[in-house]
């Protein structure tokens, strides 16, 4: 199956990156390169574009889209917490600017045997890096059910979090939970119907939690946020899209930190902790998808870009 993906914000991100030709910009997020390209063809002779993503057919995807770029591009396999590392390894200490689509791309989610979507069968995968040996299904059978309570109401944001950890405990019992339709059965016995019927698939939250939970979605975005901060030139960006409430809160705190870390009491005269701001909040407010972009990609609804430019 062919790579596709329909790039969320791809304006407002590549103009929120305010980019100069001459620049080094990375994406971190690689997926089918679609903010990549926008940003490349922006580039003169002189600037480098890194790209960056632990998916290899995402690898493979963006390396054929971007071939036209030439030595301007470097593709690299890994999780972007390695991002001050990997770039360490080509000689890259600072960047202009950085990107961070986070979430799931349509081809993870369309590919069903990729185990990403509640909406058809496959294995329960769920795995961003294949390399990975641990998937969803050793999670769905193997966490206690304090564990699984925990990831699902954390993660999930579930009301009904500590009901399907009970279901899912109950039924493994009788045989290992193996495939996404399997799990859709268990979920939907342990929701009550009325509230199927006005609350969407009863099954998202859930799969969104175990996803989360095996990729250390949230743990990565938290202790890697300083350090891309940190990487940036003074005038850099870094532009982050979200997809839901967990992601936003993170980035939105990161954000708020870097550009006022006093951690002095409200009623000292003057800062005496020394913490000097990174940069500036660039979003107030999250940018969020035109009308045009809600009608023509359904699954840009959620979308949230948040800008921050270091000082």
């Amino acid at each position: 199956m062919a790579f596709k993906h329909t790039t969320v914000l791809l304006n407002e991100t590549v103009e929120g990156l305010k980019i100069n030709p001459d620049g080094v910009y990375v994406d971190a997020t690689l997926g089918g390169g679609g903010h990549a390209y926008k940003v490349c063809s922006q580039l003169s002779e002189k600037g480098s574009f890194i790209g960056i993503d632990q998916d290899a057919a995402a690898i493979e995807a963006a390396s054929t889209r971007l071939q036209d770029f030439g030595e301007k591009v470097t593709i690299i396999r890994s999780n972007y917490c390695d991002i001050k590392s990997r770039l360490h390894e080509i000689g890259i200490e600072k960047v202009d600017g950085i990107v961070l689509d986070l979430g799931v791309s349509s081809y993870q989610l369309d590919t069903a045997e990729r185990g990403f979507s509640y909406r058809s069968d496959a294995p329960l995968d769920m795995r961003m890096d294949q390399r990975q040996k641990m998937t969803a299904k050793d999670i769905v059978n193997e966490y206690s059910e304090a564990d699984l309570y925990r990831v699902i109401r954390d993660y999930g944001e579930d009301r009904f979090a500590k009901n399907i950890a009970k279901h899912i405990v109950i039924e493994r019992a009788k045989h290992p939970i193996e495939t996404t339709g399997q799990l859709n059965e268990v979920i939907s016995r342990a929701i009550p119907m009325k509230i199927q019927k006005t609350s969407g698939h009863p099954s998202k939250r859930t799969f969104q939690a175990i996803r989360i939970e095996l990729n250390h979605e949230l743990d990565v975005l938290k202790d890697t946020l300083d350090t891309m901060i940190e990487m940036l030139n003074p005038g850099g960006r870094i532009c982050i899209i979200t997809f839901h409430s967990l992601e936003d809160r993170i980035v939105k705190s990161a954000f708020r930190k870097n550009e006022d870390p006093c951690i002095c009491p409200n009623n000292f005269p003057v800062c005496v902790c020394g913490r000097i701001s990174k940069g500036k909040v660039i979003t107030k407010k999250p940018i969020l998808p035109s009308e045009e972009e809600l009608e023509n990609n359904s699954r840009s609804k959620s979308a949230k870009l948040r800008i921050f430019e270091r000082i």
